[in-house]
Parts: C-alpha cells; structure tokens; sequence
C-alpha cells in the first residue's frame, strides 16, 4: 500500500508549529461531512489545486463539494518555502529535448498563466500574503554560473523574456552576501509569498463563490462508476466528477497516481528577527533557490526572520529535531548564523515525479488528476486546479498538454519507490558536496 503521511506527524485538524501558522490570518473551520450529499463534483484534497478547482468550477455555477482529512492549506501548500517561480520545475532546455520545442514552448506559456493566475487572485480577492517580486537562481560553482547565465540568455533569445537580471559574483555578493555563491540569475517575473495565507484566502473565495468546504473528513473509499461515491468515515458524496488533489498525502485512493508519484518530506526553520543584520543575508527583498540538485531555498520574512528550507528525508517519520536538521545547510550557506536561535521549525510533505515535472492524468473517465509539483507548486498547483476545472467543462487544450508530459512510474510502483529514491538521492548529494 502506497505511503499516507496524513497522520504519521501532525495533531489531528492542527496546523504544524510553523512560523507560517503563527502568523496567518485567522481561517474558519470548516465542518466535517456528515451524512450524504450531491454534488457536480467533488475534490479530495483542499491545498492549491483542490482550492482552486473548487474556486473556478463554483464559479461557473457548478455545485462542488471540497472534502479534506485535515484543514485547508494542512499539507505542503501551507508549509513551503513561498515561492513563485516561472515556467516549470524543469528549465526550458530539458524541456525542449524533452517533449519538443512546440510543446516546450506552450508549457512555458502555461508557466505563465501560472504566475498571472496567483497574482491575479490574490488581487481580486484581496488576499493579504506579503506577495513580493524576485526569486534568484544562485550557484556554487563557475560551471554552474555560467549555465545559469546562458538560461537567462536562451529564455530571452527563444521565448522573449526579458525579466532576467544577470548576476556575476559581485552583483551576487551584493543581493545576498553569503560566501558560498559565485553569481546566478534574478527573476523579477517571480515572486514569493506568505503560503498558507494564500491558501486561507483562496478557501474564502471558494466558500463565497457557493463551493462547501469539508474539514476532517478524511476520504477512506473512492467507487467509480456511472456516477462516483466518495465515502468518508462519516459521510458519503456521489457526483458526477472526482478530482484528486492529494499531491503527497494520496496515500493509497488511486494506484495509478501513487505509482507516478513521491512523497518526499521537506524542512524549513525560521529564525528569530534579525533585524538589521537581516541585511547581512539579503540586502534585496527577494527569495533565493541555489543550483544544487537538494535545493536551499531561503527568503526573508516580513519581520525579518530568515525562513530557510534545506534538508529532506524519505519515509513516515520526521526526524525528531527538526531545526537541526536545517541549521546544517544552513550554516554552510550563512556561518556567521551557526549559532542563531531558530523560532520555529517544521516539515512538510510534496509529490515528486520521476522527471520532476508534474503529472495531470485522466484516470477514468469521470476522474481527474494533478499532483507531484516537485517543489514548484505554488504557481503550477494553482494552475492546474482551474486546468481541471476547465477540463470538466469540456475545455481540456491546457490540460492535454499537461497530460502529454512523459511521466513513467518509479521502479518497482509504490512499493519499491522509497528505497529506491533514497539511493538516488544520496547519489546526487554526494555529488552536491562533492560538486562533481
């Protein structure tokens, strides 16, 4: 049976002590599913994607029941790093050997509409999350400087982006004075966020729009037919759609989505205020993502903390002491931090893929799903709940193309997968610490 982390962690309905859950704007609980209802359709799972379906089916007149077995913005869209990136998870020079360039250049597009669709409701629905432009891409490496440089020449020269600012070491040094990095590329298209506000935000407009929300109710049963039932321990929804959103807490609902999908565990700390000497870590109020393939990514918060993620494990269990688990990573990369006082520390889980990119699948057809963002799914995931919605009106162009990305199952399917990655990924930190 496929790995559910829904509860191996956290309090039952309790958000995780994170600096994101201090800081929220008060959200409503919502009740749990009692009893039977109908619905258009129904969606497992109310983080970004199931949000966001929700939001645009709603407001298309469609009557649509959310169900999750914890809070809204309970998994990883409450608790990553808040970033906004462009395009996808893979750079546009993979994805053109990839797919080919007419695709590559279409999931660009996508990409796009990804960043535009979060600005723009978090504008029209007047979603308070600190959204700020600027994401960096940094390097430890000359190699690795100089192909970051000749990305953000290719994604100017081929697709007519021309919001990339070229970095060499002392323009580096100057937005953020860490000795580790020898230049990089900032893009001023990107942006980053308070996650778990966008999350709340985004469940008012959805309840607004006419969608019921459901808290803990947890989703044990899925039977597919001429209409789907989704059987929770209290409840019972039949609709005409499913659409799973579950990314990393799938668990074992669809075998199909579990054996294409990872769960992998992520960490982030904040340290306390650093008030001005926040400037001795980023003098640019931008977020930062370096080149290695275990990625540190780091930002300031509003009241200038360090939010620093780095670390990530594989299995049930988060390790015991979490803060230290990113004070090492985050030492190397700050050593004058080494010995910070950390406020807050938590983990998450996210859906990885085999090719890190995500995977949208018609599993039947009357069931949609999205899922494995692979650290790129505040702008992705948000885009792929309105493709679905789009999808379940009969519009699937953007879907499709989604779809068409190739995304083949880890070895083994979901039984083999852990150990596995776990090989993989000690290979490719070795090669991190080794930079080979």
């Amino acid at each position: 049976m496929a790995l559910n982390l829904l509860h191996a962690n956290d309090r039952p309905g309790k958000y995780p002590q994170s600096w994101y859950a201090a800081t929220a704007t008060p959200g409503v609980h919502y009740p749990s599913l009692s009893g039977g209802v109908r619905a258009d359709v129904c969606i497992v799972g109310a983080g970004y994607t199931g949000l966001s379906a929700a939001l645009h089916l709603a407001e298309t007149g469609r009557s649509v029941v959310l169900l999750d077995a914890q809070r809204v913005g309970f998994g990883a869209s409450g608790r990553n790093g808040g970033q906004l990136g462009s395009g996808q998870r893979q750079d546009q020079e993979a994805l053109e050997k990839m797919v080919g360039q007419q695709d590559a250049t279409h999931l660009w597009a996508l990409g796009e509409e990804a960043k535009d669709l979060v600005k723009s409701l978090i504008a029209r629905h007047q979603i308070d999350c600190h959204l700020k432009p600027g994401v960096a891409w940094t390097a430890e490496s000359a190699r690795d400087v100089r192909h970051l440089h000749d990305y953000g020449y290719h994604l100017q020269d081929r697709y007519g982006y021309d919001q990339i600012e070229i970095l060499d070491q002392d323009a580096c040094h100057a937005m953020c004075p860490s000795p580790a990095y020898k230049g990089g590329i900032l893009d001023h298209g990107a942006g980053h966020l308070h996650p778990l506000n966008f999350a709340l935000g985004l469940a008012r407009a959805t309840t607004a729009a006419g969608a019921q929300i459901y808290e803990r109710s947890e989703v044990f049963a899925i039977e597919d037919g001429p209409q789907v039932e989704v059987r929770t321990g209290e409840g019972t929804v039949r609709a005409d759609h499913l659409i799973l959103a579950c990314n990393g807490y799938l668990g074992g609902l669809n075998e199909q989505v579990a054996a294409r999908v990872m769960p992998i565990n992520n960490f982030v700390a904040a340290t306390e205020p650093l008030g001005d000497a926040a400037a001795q870590v980023l003098a640019r109020d931008v977020a930062v993502a370096d080149s290695k393939f275990v990625v540190n990514y780091f930002r300031l918060s509003h009241d200038k903390r360090l939010l620093f993620g780095g670390g990530e494990s594989y299995g049930y269990r988060f390790p015991s002491d979490i803060a230290a688990k990113v004070r090492g990573p985050m030492s190397e990369i700050f050593p004058h931090l080494r010995d910070v006082k950390i406020d807050y520390a938590w983990g998450g889980t996210l859906g990885i893929t085999m090719k890190r990119l995500p995977y949208l699948a018609r599993v039947s057809p009357r069931i949609l799903s999205a899922s494995g963002y692979s650290g790129h799914g505040v702008g992705t995931a948000t885009h792929a709940g309105r493709l679905m919605a789009e999808a379940v009106a009969g519009q699937s162009d953007g879907f499709n193309t989604m779809a068409r990305i190739p995304t083949t199952p880890f070895p083994g399917g979901a039984r083999m997968r852990s150990p596995l990655l776990v090989l993989a990924m000690t290979w490719f930190s070795l090669r991190d610490r080794l930079g080979i």
